[in-house]
């Protein structure tokens, strides 16, 4: 009998809880790893920046390099990891997307254990496959480590701006229609869709909107369901069951845009027409950001209307191949009447 095994590499170590980082150091010396290289992202607060160092120091963690991470070009990855000296055992990246996307392809590029430290939760990059870096002035995704730790803050993540966690809540409102998505391409190109990787995907965004709030105990779900959803992509090699029409939209949002907002907003508002659009989860997307206060910060500074039809226009071009509900015929002008038709989607827009 022919079988075929799935073996995918997930986290080790996991802490998502208030005084995470401080003891940072205690996982990473409990993990053997005793001479690390440190990527940080550029203006991280002080505080946090003085934090990990004594954790560091307390557990008598050597830093052979500490790095400060401004862009996230794919030759300056390059560069990084040529600079890689004194053999460390580990990588570990505190901050944002820009250090953590660099730290994990230079990771991968050594072939060291990767600890990912996010202080925001404004995407599921903390924990994924892939790395986003700009080649050509163009953004892609490179395979990249997953992290052999994470560890999550959420007493740190809570001090971060709120429209970052709100981001979060966007990118994972996503895989209601990524999900739909895929099994859309399924039945109408045969690609296969991995039940398990969906699954987990799915049931990630259902655990957090059973506390759909931003305190201590909101965050720790939206770490933990980010989380799994970069695990998810790890499970079926793609970005399937995170990714669909609606991160389409947002790429090209990132393209042509005079001012791209955060990620996850545009990714949330797209997630929420494109939902529309296939005739499905609107309304639990919806509850959902009107549950988390996404909406009040989407309405209190709304998108340009015309970037966001230019935007639609373009997606499919972004991945070519990329089977979604923009493939289909008519699909563009249903979308175009949403703008209009449907009140929640109109006041995200102006003219």
């Amino acid at each position: 009998m022919n079988r075929t095994i799935t073996r995918v590499t997930i986290p080790t170590l996991v802490r998502i809880k208030p005084g995470a980082l401080a003891r940072s150091g205690i996982y990473l010396d409990r993990m053997g790893h005793r001479r690390i290289v440190v990527f940080q992202s550029d203006g991280l607060p002080s505080d946090i920046i003085d934090l990990l160092k004594s954790a560091l120091s307390d557990a008598k963690i050597e830093v052979t390099g500490w790095n400060n991470v401004r862009g996230n070009h794919f030759d300056e990855a390059i560069n990084y990891f040529r600079s890689i000296h004194n053999q460390p055992t580990a990588i570990v990246a505190v901050g944002g997307g820009k250090a953590l996307d660099i730290a994990k392809y230079v990771a991968f590029l050594c072939k060291l254990p990767f600890f990912s430290i996010p202080t925001s939760l404004s995407n599921d990059g903390f924990c994924s496959p892939q790395a986003s870096l700009k080649i050509e002035g163009k953004r892609r995704s490179l395979a990249a480590a997953m992290p052999f730790g994470v560890i999550v803050d959420t007493q740190v993540c809570a001090q971060a701006p709120r429209s970052l966690s709100l981001s979060g809540v966007g990118d994972l409102a996503a895989k209601f229609t990524a999900i739909r998505d895929w099994k859309l391409s399924f039945h109408k190109t045969g690609e296969p869709v991995d039940d398990f990787a969906a699954l987990l995907s799915d049931g990630s965004v259902h655990a957090f909107m059973a506390v759909p709030q931003l305190d201590e105990s909101g965050l720790h779900q939206l770490a933990t369901s980010l989380m799994m959803n970069g695990i998810a992509m790890e499970v079926c090699g793609s970005s399937r069951p995170a990714s669909g029409s609606e991160h389409l939209i947002s790429h090209a949002l990132d393209q042509i845009s005079v001012q791209p907002r955060l990620h996850g907003l545009q990714v949330g508002v797209a997630t929420y027409w494109m939902s529309l659009v296939q005739g499905e989860n609107s309304t639990a997307i919806s509850n959902l950001f009107a549950a988390t206060g996404f909406w009040d910060i989407i309405m209190k500074d709304r998108f340009p209307r015309s970037e966001w039809i230019q935007a639609l226009e373009k997606a499919p071009s972004m991945k070519p191949g990329y089977f979604t509900i923009l493939t289909l015929p008519d699909s563009k002008q249903q979308a175009i009447d949403f703008l209009t038709s449907d009140y929640l989607l109109s006041q995200c827009f102006r003219e």
